[in-house]
């Protein structure tokens, strides 16, 4: 499907964390702009380090998708630990932001099992300097998170992007 925002786990059905629903609005997404999102995802183990996340990032060309680099930690990236990652965004102890911090959506490694669940929340994106190659266009990502070689969760979105 090309243009349009869709989801889907891609993972067996072994995987013991599942997105269960996922929106988003605008269509398509625009930065810098308000972004409103809910979702809901289920684990039936807790994710603890390390969590690697492995993302594959495309865009179309015409009828052709392009695989994208890893150019500064964006496009088709291999991140080692997200553990690591979040506590330097966030230092450990701080509370988490909002509106995760409301709907008890933890931000730190070890992700407890259980269902978590994001009502209809707004988000700004900021005006960043994107790289001209991740700019106007339809794209695809597929997500997969493992823990020990072991996977955990698999995710494929679809999505447009309109950048002023």
């Amino acid at each position: 499907q090309v243009g349009g925002f869709a989801w889907e786990n891609c993972g067996d059905k072994k995987d013991p964390v599942v997105l269960q629903s996922l929106s988003v609005a605008p269509d398509p997404i625009s930065i810098p702009g308000s972004l409103r999102v809910s979702a809901a995802v289920s684990s039936k183990k807790t994710m603890a380090s390390p969590l690697k996340v492995v993302l594959v990032v495309e865009k179309a060309l015409g009828d052709l998708w392009i695989q994208l680099p890893c150019i500064d930690e964006l496009g088709s990236c291999t991140y080692e630990d997200v553990c690591t990652i979040l506590d330097n965004i966030m230092p450990p102890g701080m509370p988490c932001p909002e509106p995760l911090l409301t709907y008890g959506i933890p931000c730190h490694c070890p992700f407890k099992a259980g269902t978590y669940s994001l009502p209809a929340s707004d988000f700004i994106l900021p005006d960043v300097e994107l790289p001209a190659w991740m700019t106007n266009g339809n794209y695809r990502v597929k997500t997969v998170v493992t823990n020990g070689g072991d996977e955990l969760a698999c995710v494929k979105l679809a999505f447009s992007l309109q950048s002023q």
